[in-house]
């Protein structure tokens, strides 16, 4: 199996872009991702040894998805002949490649990513944009936080506020004083 295929590191898990093809009018231009950089998109485990399977044998500089012809996937040809149909035949008429964007988004966050493993997933310049766009998944519910650090706090140990001094000795943190009060 190829460690790295066109970007795809299977046996590290992610897919790094670092070449994107641009469709200009009937030709198709070969350059950066949209912001110029790499961009690293993560694979979840379940699909490593589906994709594994799927490049092995492919030269490292081969497409990893191509049209019949072995060409290149061009995004019109793509979305009117495979990706609508498909998208229908399930019951999502309608359903774009960006959608899957927004939704690998949601997902990431439902899985606990923080913003800025989400900006870098989707090539996002800034925290900022991402949240401008994104904003509504990153759960504002402080209760949740409150009942969270109360969990924590219950399930700690005698331990859990001390810590060790160069001298052997044992400082409580509980019941030391900040500076200054």
């Amino acid at each position: 199996m190829p460690e790295s295929l066109h970007g795809l590191c299977v046996r590290c898990g992610f897919v790094v872009a670092v070449r994107g093809l641009a469709d200009e009018g009937f030709r198709l231009v070969e350059g950066t991702p949209k912001n110029h950089q790499r961009r690293s998109v993560p694979i979840p485990r379940f699909l490593v040894d589906e994709l594994a399977a799927y490049v092995a044998g492919k030269r490292r500089d081969a497409l990893v998805f191509t049209a019949p012809n072995g060409g290149p996937l061009r995004n019109t040809n793509f979305r009117s002949r495979v990706f609508a149909p498909a998208a229908a035949s399930v019951g999502l008429a309608g359903l774009t490649p960006h959608d899957l964007r927004h939704t690998a988004a949601s997902l990431a966050v439902a899985a606990g990513a923080n913003v800025k493993a989400v900006q870098r997933m989707l090539g996002h310049a800034s925290a900022s944009m991402t949240l401008d766009v994104y904003a509504g998944l990153f759960g504002d519910d402080l209760d949740a936080v409150a009942n969270r650090l109360d969990e924590a706090f219950a399930a700690r140990d005698k331990d859990y506020l001390r810590t060790g001094t160069t001298n052997g000795g044992v400082i409580d943190l509980g019941k030391r004083r900040s500076p200054g009060r």
